[in-house]
């Protein structure tokens, strides 16, 4: 069998159903495996009091977009019957409520930003719809179930489904791997509570407004967060090279975890009953910890088997040189130096360029080789306690993306940047108790900057709407401009006025007389030569 087909077939067995929205999920959701989705989202009806909800309403975050953590988004629901998959198709003069009719256009005037925009699920992905959104204007987005679960009898009952038109699980508002462009937020409310919204806006023909507000868990004074990646995942890569320094800063209180995504093997059918790997180079432990091939290529390149490897040396990294105190910093140069040194096809598993990484961060190798083999090693059909934690611990956590960051059990959505990595730590401390480094960076457009230099620069601070410069910046600006407009000025009155002395220079040559009267020795250019000296009228 050739690498390109196996890999393919674990692929659709482990991401199967995950990222469409026109289709159900008919894999694991968030509440099967007995995890709430944990993210500290609100969503609530603020007009009219009618639809208002004292604990608000059940929904789900879309896992892209940029929430503004410690903030809230609350404006006037626009409802829209189109699918919102073709962006030439998108019309802001339709929808519901209906508005006055534009006398130029003859069409209704469109719909006024800042606005939440309701849209049906269904016909394309999720990223899709709410991508257009973004390019009409929409603050939030709100994506309107067209299924019942089939375990919601109330639901069933009030929108008069039945059973074969129902999903059995909830759907999950994934990244179907082109969503980094999309800034704005984005909920999934279920059938039955978005029904009531469509009916007031389109039926009665009357305003709703809605909230969607974000907070963290404050549990204390300290915050903990992890991060869940893979060793060949490529977009926390450039995340964990800038934060190391951050990490440093802000100290002791807030407390990281790195987290390895493995998959278990015997669920995804790669290990047999009778303990044969069908999988084979990407997996360890005869096919019980599996990781897909990168390339998706098992005869060339990076396979799985050696991700699991340089996955389970990384949790013993961390295990001997950052779990204790919750920095660190031996960890992060050993990332680091891997990053520069092995992270590529060629040296990523290889042993000498292993042990220079355990060199310049100075950890002893040894130690890190015994631990991975302590643990139950990597060959042969047996288990490895520190893997089937990871494996436990992303089924609790109801991790499906990566990467993914959790702050105070919370995950967090959107970009792995460390702007938004950054404040949504120090959003996740109580009020008054936050580090120095997150009041001084915190609203900072480069926040690894600031913490490097120890303050927020004028060209790098920035307002929470973005966009603004400090006053020093703009005091700067505008006498430089003045300076430079006056010298220009002066420049100009110097070469007009040595103008306008070579005209009259050349028309007293013309126009006077030759000689000079009596007096013999008077010239008449010596009127011209007399510069200033002279008045044409007296």
């Amino acid at each position: 069998m050739s690498g390109r087909p196996l890999v393919s077939v674990l692929s659709v067995l482990l991401l199967q159903g995950l990222i469409t929205s026109s289709s159900p999920s008919k894999g694991v959701g968030v509440n099967a495996w007995g995890t709430p989705d944990n993210v500290s989202s609100r969503l609530q009806v603020q007009v009219p009091k009618s639809l208002f909800r004292e604990k608000g309403y059940d929904h789900r975050e879309a896992l892209f977009g940029n929430p503004p953590y410690g903030g809230s988004i609350a404006q006037n629901v626009y409802y829209t019957d189109s699918d919102f998959c073709d962006s030439s198709s998108v019309d802001p003069t339709t929808g519901y409520p209906t508005r006055p009719t534009d006398p130029a256009t003859g069409k209704q005037q469109p719909w006024s930003p800042p606005f939440i925009l309701m849209i049906d699920r269904g016909s394309c992905s999720f990223v899709q719809k709410v991508r257009n959104a973004q390019h009409a204007g929409a603050a939030g987005v709100i994506i309107a179930d067209n299924l019942c679960l089939c375990s919601d009898a109330a639901c069933l009952n009030m929108v008069n489904e039945t059973f074969q038109n129902c999903q059995n699980a909830e759907p999950i508002m994934a990244d179907d791997g082109s969503g980094g462009d999309i800034t704005i937020p984005a909920f999934l409310m279920f059938k039955q509570d978005a029904h009531g919204i469509i009916q007031e806006v389109k039926v009665k023909n009357s305003p709703v407004q809605v909230e969607m507000s974000w907070s963290l868990p404050h549990p204390d004074s300290d915050v903990s967060y992890e991060l869940w990646t893979v060793p060949s995942e490529n977009v926390s890569k450039e995340f964990q090279r800038a934060w190391y320094p951050i990490a440093q800063k802000l100290g002791k209180r807030a407390q990281f975890t790195p987290r390895q995504y493995i998959y278990d093997g015997i669920k995804s059918r790669c290990q047999t009953s009778d303990g044969q790997n069908m999988c084979f180079n990407m997996c360890t432990n005869g096919g019980r910890y599996c990781a897909t091939d990168p390339d998706q290529d098992l005869d060339h390149g990076t396979t799985g088997a050696e991700i699991v490897t340089e996955a389970l040396r990384r949790i013993c990294v961390w295990k001997h040189f950052g779990e204790q105190d919750g920095v660190g910093a031996t960890y992060w140069k050993y990332i680091t130096e891997f990053l520069d040194r092995c992270d590529s096809d060629d040296f990523f598993s290889n042993k000498d360029c292993i042990n220079d990484v355990y060199k310049h961060s100075k950890i002893d190798g040894k130690r890190i080789e015994q631990c991975m083999e302590d643990s139950g090693g990597l060959s042969s059909n047996h288990v490895n306690t520190l893997l089937e934690r990871e494996i436990d611990a992303a089924v609790r956590k109801g991790v499906v993306v990566l990467p993914t960051m959790f702050v105070n059990s919370a995950a967090m959505r959107g970009a792995l940047t460390v702007n938004t990595v950054f404040n949504a730590v120090c959003a996740g401390f109580q009020d008054g108790s936050e580090p120095d480094v997150c009041k001084t960076c915190a609203h900072c457009s480069g926040v690894a900057g600031c913490v490097q230099k120890g303050s927020c620069t004028s060209n790098s601070n920035t307002s929470p709407s973005g966009g603004s410069v400090s006053k020093k910046t703009f005091g700067t600006t505008l006498l430089m401009m003045c300076v430079l407009f006056g010298v220009a000025a002066y420049i100009h009155w110097r070469k007009t006025r040595e103008d306008m002395r070579e005209q009259v220079r050349g028309i007293l040559a013309e126009y006077m007389p030759l000689d000079g009267g009596e007096n013999e020795d008077y010239n008449p250019m010596d009127f011209a030569r007399s510069g200033q000296s002279a008045s044409l009228i007296s």
